[in-house]
């Protein structure tokens, strides 16, 4: 079944463009940014036309990273582009103008004008996705932009960016994921995978930008890779984590960051996010604002922006409505080992109904291995638009639903929380279902 990665609209220019986009694919075997630079050429080098860039890479985090920056960049009254992907229910999503998303009609024209005047070089649905992004961040005034890899680092479309444009540059937790792509063999790269894939993050220094990294939450062989790198490039390095010259901490409930330069601490700031590892998520974004010069941040801009920092279908409890009722339902999208920890140490001591859907291909045990002491019952439901993984393949006493609804149906109101958990696509439908589109 292919998978409905693009989206669909219900204004028909916007639908007319998506149906251009998902008859896109990258030719087999094709990496490196000739493509994206040429269509961006075409098109004027939007690139080189935007305010500071802060361009974030990581395996897990990176989009909670974005949005602590957006949100402590807004607290100062700047006007903010952001960039990042998936999309979860809107394709709009994707590219967010001066804190607004994207409207139709303009969603609709950047499109076409991307397409139409790189048809010939066969872009990706990410290139185009990115020039197009780009492209509209250019042609709207902003002070700041927010810019999330898409995979990897070195190679993604968001790396033509250059060192003129970029305020700082960050990598967040790292993981295996998107192995046959960030693996793939090749010459005078690290072999050991773990330092593979912080080589691959580390694409994205550049020379005499801030590359702030969350030091010793690292391997030891990804430090080592990442360092290498940035020494190699000319790209000051800025290791952000639970010991060193930069800190950031948690305390009491783990919702309250403590942010230390040596042994003085810098300041302490309630989370918006729930969630211990978004602690390190918030400091690593504080790291990136205060080790760069371009844009001027205060500490109350930053306090106030991490209070009020949102990023849905991580961590996100749903509120009451079509899909949950008055029940406790809580929402996730990670599927890969790292998001299954960080489920696992969120729901330490407590009972919960899990409600999971997994794309084939991913491993269920990532979910389900961290959160066992915790699962009081399983319900296995499809993921809209890809083939899944059946009820059996999360344990004997896993049952299956047709869908979201059906799934929350069949739990008993017992008083245990519900968490629907594996899979982005899964977490979008019940958005969707639940009337809490992402704005």
């Amino acid at each position: 079944m292919k998978p409905l990665d693009f989206g669909r609209s219900d204004d028909p220019a916007v639908q007319a463009q998506l149906d251009r986009l998902s008859a896109l694919s990258v030719p087999q075997g094709r990496l490196g940014l000739e493509t994206i630079s040429a269509l961006l050429e075409r098109l004027g080098n939007p690139h080189r036309k935007l305010p500071p860039v802060f361009h974030v890479a990581g395996t897990n985090g990176k989009g909670s990273t974005c949005a602590f920056l957006r949100a402590m960049l807004e607290a100062q009254g700047y006007r903010v582009h952001v960039t990042t992907s998936p999309h979860l229910v809107r394709y709009n999503e994707r590219i967010r103008l001066a804190g607004e998303l994207i409207s139709d009609v303009e969603l609709a024209a950047v499109l076409a004008e991307v397409l139409d005047t790189g048809a010939d070089l066969g872009p990706s649905f990410f290139e185009v996705t990115i020039a197009a992004a780009f492209l509209a961040f250019s042609r709207t005034p902003a002070d700041a932009c927010v810019v999330e890899v898409g995979m990897g680092g070195r190679f993604d479309a968001t790396n033509v960016l250059e060192p003129d444009a970029l305020a700082a540059c960050g990598i967040a937790a790292l993981g295996l994921d998107h192995e046959r792509f960030l693996l793939a063999p090749e010459e005078g790269v690290p072999l050991e995978p773990m330092a593979r894939i912080a080589f691959e993050k580390a694409g994205i220094a550049k020379a005499g930008v801030p590359l702030v990294t969350m030091g010793d939450h690292h391997l030891p062989q990804s430090k080592a890779a990442i360092e290498t790198v940035a020494a190699k490039i000319g790209a000051p390095l800025f290791p952000c984590g639970l010991y060193g010259a930069w800190a950031a901490k948690p305390t009491g409930n783990n919702t309250v960051l403590v942010y230390g330069e040596g042994q003085a601490c810098y300041f302490q700031a309630q989370l918006g996010l729930p969630g211990r590892h978004q602690v390190h998520n918030a400091g690593l974004a504080v790291a990136m604002l205060r080790f760069q010069n371009k844009v001027q941040v205060s500490q109350d801009a930053m306090k106030a922006g991490l209070v009020i920092a949102r990023w849905p279908a991580r961590m996100q409890r749903l509120a009451p409505g079509p899909l949950t009722g008055t029940r406790e339902v809580w929402l996730d999208g990670g599927h890969n080992p790292q998001a299954g920890a960080m489920l696992g140490v969120h729901f330490a001591g407590q009972r919960l109904h899990l409600v999971i859907g997994m794309i084939e291909g991913k491993d269920p045990a990532a979910i389900t291995g961290p959160l066992a002491s915790a699962i009081h019952s399983i319900i296995a439901v499809p993921v809209p638009g890809h083939d899944w993984h059946p009820a059996e393949a999360f344990g004997r006493e896993a049952r299956p639903a047709p869908d979201l609804p059906s799934a929350i149906a069949m739990l008993p109101d017992d008083g245990n929380p519900i968490l629907v958990a594996g899979s982005l696509y899964l977490a979008g439908e019940a958005l969707r279902l639940n009337d809490e589109l992402p704005d």
